[in-house]
């Protein structure tokens, strides 16, 4: 078989402290998973069930980078969240079975056109324009799980230009990994490579070109990226 073009590379993520690396293959996000998030954007968190967008694998970026500003908007904004990678396959799967499949954790940001997003809402509209952005998915390297596995009580924080934007615990998510991944089973075959965004704490805001992001989950390597110029 021949391809008309060369197939794109796949996007992957590091691991610490290993030479190999994770490829990804599909990106999960939860919405309105904290409380004071979904508050402050003027909802409600949905208590019957978790629910999800997602993200091209290909708006996956490493952090560490200085990264454009994207197009289409005047308010974009940062999200600091936990990021779980599977490394088993999981269908149906009770939570037990979802928490066997855990791979690892990372801290990621999960960067939004707030102004496309409210868009969508306004005009009852998916959200792709603000949420499946380019370079949107910044993920710190993975921690395996034999590294770190409890996530009680840990902290999570976001920075930006030393400012702190974003403040709270893992404690504070309404549905926990486990429940997550056994949920979101239900509805596709989940395997290594899928990555869950795990969604965000209050305190949301936008960022401007020259910024330094920096989100922070205790025991997990931080993320970090710098917001450049938008390309001409």
């Amino acid at each position: 078989m021949n391809f008309v073009f060369p197939p794109r590379a796949v996007p992957y993520l590091r691991i610490l402290a290993q030479d190999e690396v994770y490829p990804v293959a599909r990106i999960f996000c939860v919405g309105r998973n904290y409380v004071a998030h979904a508050a402050e954007m003027g909802g409600e968190v949905d208590r019957e069930a978790p629910w999800y967008f997602t993200k091209s694998p290909h708006a996956l970026a490493q952090c560490h980078q200085t990264l454009p500003y994207p197009p289409g908007t005047n308010n974009y904004h940062h999200e600091i969240e936990l990021v779980v990678a599977l490394g088993e396959e999981v269908f149906c799967a009770d939570q037990n079975a979802a928490n066997a499949a855990i791979f690892g954790y990372a801290c990621g940001l999960d960067m939004t056109r707030r102004d496309r997003q409210q868009d969508g809402k306004d005009h009852r509209r998916p959200w792709d324009l603000g949420k499946d952005v380019e370079n949107s998915a910044v993920v710190g390297p993975i921690t395996p799980v034999s590294n770190g596995s409890d996530l009680l009580g840990r902290r999570i924080s976001l920075n930006v230009n030393d400012e702190l934007r974003q403040d709270g615990s893992l404690d504070d998510m309404v549905w926990s990994c486990a429940e997550i991944i056994s949920h979101l089973s239900r509805y596709y075959h989940l395997g290594p490579g899928d990555i869950v965004m795990t969604g965000t704490p209050a305190g949301v805001g936008p960022v401007q070109v020259g910024d330094v992001v920096r989100g922070e989950i205790t025991g997990l390597a931080p993320v970090m990226v710098t917001i450049g110029p938008a390309e001409a």
